[in-house]
Formats: structure tokens, C-alpha cells, sequence
């Protein structure tokens, strides 16, 4: 089955194109932009880690060695689509553009962190495995049944497709024919478990077949592969003919989250062959006359300038409300827990 389902890149690993069908699609401006908001968001992951370590961030997932997956997917959306992200993909979320400051808010344990800017449809991160799918399709059922172009994206990981509502979610997208993509991000590992001891299928592409959509299997290091495949899947969705799922190959560098120590379950040789998205990308802009050391200065300038001001908003923003934890829970508060509430406010109110 395997065979079934090549990787799809059009630059390798040295930065050479190809699939030349893409030479006059490929222009500077988009290089750019990718590049950049590659940049961008590998320099906020970073800076999250040392915030973490320094005790001013709470437990934090990293994403580095994802960034090719998840800039080059979200720059394939349109303004009005919809985002359903899991806890690793605030890298796309952030080039789809959702507030730095609100993003360093969510990994204090902040509820203004869910918050989407106004104009933009972005679901707060699912952390319970693929609970997100399902509500990824019935977004774009809805779109559907109003008649609009407008398409949702489901972020998940290879662990994902083993969970129930992953087969529950693609067959119902399936059914209707809904304007949804199901993009996998397979970095190898569902925390500590490898693909291989959690699934027997070869590649997660052919699991499209059980639900009769498309199954495209493509280099996630390779941004303009991701761009550009993800387009597509956008493109069929919006033309009314159903939902595909993308597997992007690629790897997880770090941790799965701050909280864990990778040297436990993967070899430290393990990934070393694997060429860093951005390295491949920045070979590619200098093979092709794209690269500009001015301009690279530059960028690297602003998005540190951009993460520091973030940080700084983000510290001294004014001080948690308690009544969240109470009021954001339930539609209609129990009783119970009602009553919590107003015996915490009055323990507050004798202090």
C-alpha cells in the first residue's frame, strides 16, 4: 500500500526543485512569505521553551522541525475558513492570525488565550486526542447548508487516527461531502509510542480509502509541497467535491512537551538525517536567486522585536479573574458548583 501513496515534494532536500511543473507558479513573493512566517514562529517556540524553563510560562508543546507543516497549510486558508487546532499547532494558528499575545496567554493556563481575533474562525487547541474532527466537519457542514465557499482545516497527529472520532469525523465529512481538510501531521510519534506500534497500516494516507476521499501523502519539510497540496484540497472542498486527507511526513525535533524527556523512547540518532525545513527553504531561496541577507537581517530583527513586545504584554496583563474557572464550564452553572462558587468569592471577600 505504501507504494500507493508517494511522497509528494517539489523541492529536496539540497533545495533543488523538483517538480518543475511548479517553476512559474513559484514566485518571490510567496518564498518570502513562507520563509518568514517560518521564521516568525520557530522564534516565538523558542522563546516559549526559555520562558517555560525560566518558571514564567506553564508546560509547553513544542513544535520545531513542524513549522514547513503548519505555515504552509495555514497560508493556504482564506480569510473566513475555519481552524481547528491541536495543542502543538499554534504555529499555524499564529500565521492565520491569531493574537502572540493572547498565544503566550494560552500556555499560562489563561482563558483570554481562546480568544480569536474578531474576523477570524479559530477554535481554542483540542488537547483530548480528535475530539476535534468531528467538529471540524459539522463547521463545514454548516458552511454547506449556507451556501458559502468557506472551508475548515483539522489539525491532528499520527495518534489521532487511532481514536474513534477520527473515523467518526471523516465519515461524516465523507457522507455529506463537506468542504473540509484533515491534515496529519506525522512526526513518528504518538508521545512515546512510534507509528509502528500503534497502527498497522503502512502510510495514514491510505485510511482515506475506508471513507472514499482522496489521500495525499506529501514531504512536510518541504513548505511549498504543503502549500501548494493543501491548495488543492482547499480548491476540490470549495468546488463542492468533499473532504481530502494530507499526511505530511515530517518530525518533531524536541520534547512532546516540556514536560517530557525524548531520550526515554527515542534513540538519539533518530532523526538526525532529516533536513530542517527552514535550512531546506533557505537553500532553495539561495540556489534560485531568492535569498537576500539584508532582508533576512531584517526579519530576523522584526520577529524578535514582535516575540519580546508579546512577552511583555503578556506579563503585564491585568490579573486573572477567579470567576473563570467557575463560569466557562457549563452553559447552565449546576448547582453545585454554584455554590462553590459563592463560598470561593466569600472566602475572598474575608481576606
Amino acid at each position: 500500500m505504501e507504494q500507493n501513496y508517494p511522497i509528494k515534494r517539489i523541492i529536496d532536500d539540497k533545495g533543488i526543485l523538483v517538480d518543475e511543473s511548479y517553476e512559474q507558479t513559484i514566485n518571490e513573493e510567496l518564498v518570502k512569505d513562507l520563509y518568514y512566517n517560518m521564521l516568525r514562529i520557530r522564534t516565538y517556540d523558542r522563546k516559549s521553551i526559555n520562558l517555560q524553563r525560566q518558571g514564567r510560562l506553564g508546560t509547553y508543546a513544542p513544535f520545531e522541525g513542524q513549522e514547513a507543516a503548519q505555515v504552509g497549510s495555514a497560508l493556504a486558508l482564506e480569510e473566513n475558513d475555519w481552524v481547528f487546532p491541536t495543542y502543538r499547532d499554534h504555529g499555524a494558528t499564529l500565521t492565520f492570525g491569531k493574537s502572540m499575545t493572547r498565544t503566550f496567554l494560552y500556555w499560562n493556563g489563561r482563558v483570554e488565550g481562546c480568544v480569536p481575533p474578531e474576523g477570524r474562525n479559530i477554535f481554542p487547541p483540542a488537547v483530548p486526542i480528535a475530539t476535534q474532527l468531528p467538529h471540524a466537519a459539522g463547521a463545514a457542514w454548516a458552511e454547506k447548508l449556507r451556501g458559502t465557499k468557506n472551508a475548515s482545516i483539522a489539525y491532528f497527529g499520527d495518534g489521532a487516527t487511532s481514536e474513534g472520532d477520527f473515523h467518526e469525523g471523516l465519515n461524516f465529512a465523507s457522507v455529506f461531502k463537506v468542504p473540509v481538510v484533515f491534515f496529519n501531521q506525522n512526526n513518528g510519534y504518538a508521545i512515546s509510542v512510534p507509528m509502528e506500534k500503534q497502527m498497522n497500516s503502512k502510510t495514514i494516507a491510505q485510511k482515506s480509502v475506508a471513507y472514499g476521499m482522496p489521500g495525499v501523502r506529501i514531504d512536510g519539510n518541504d513548505c511549498l509541497a504543503v502549500y501548494f497540496e493543501t491548495k488543492k484540497a482547499f480548491d476540490r472542498a470549495r468546488n463542492g467535491d468533499g473532504p481530502t486527507l494530507i499526511e505530511a511526513v515530517t518530525w518533531r525535533k524536541g520534547a512532546h512537551t516540556t514536560a517530557d524527556d525524548p531520550s526515554k523512547y527515542r534513540p538519539a540518532e533518530q532523526g538526525q538525517h532529516i533536513v530542517d525545513p527552514m535550512e531546506r527553504m533557505e537553500l532553495f531561496m539561495k540556489n534560485y536567486g531568492y535569498w537576500d541577507e539584508q532582508w533576512i537581517e531584517e526579519m530576523k530583527e522584526k520577529t524578535m522585536n514582535e516575540v519580546e513586545e508579546a512577552v511583555e504584554e503578556m506579563e503585564n496583563y491585568p490579573a486573572p479573574n477567579v470567576e473563570d474557572v467557575f463560569d466557562h464550564v457549563y452553559a447552565v452553572m449546576p448547582k453545585q458548583l454554584a455554590e462553590q462558587k459563592e463560598s470561593y468569592l466569600a472566602h475572598l471577600e474575608r481576606r
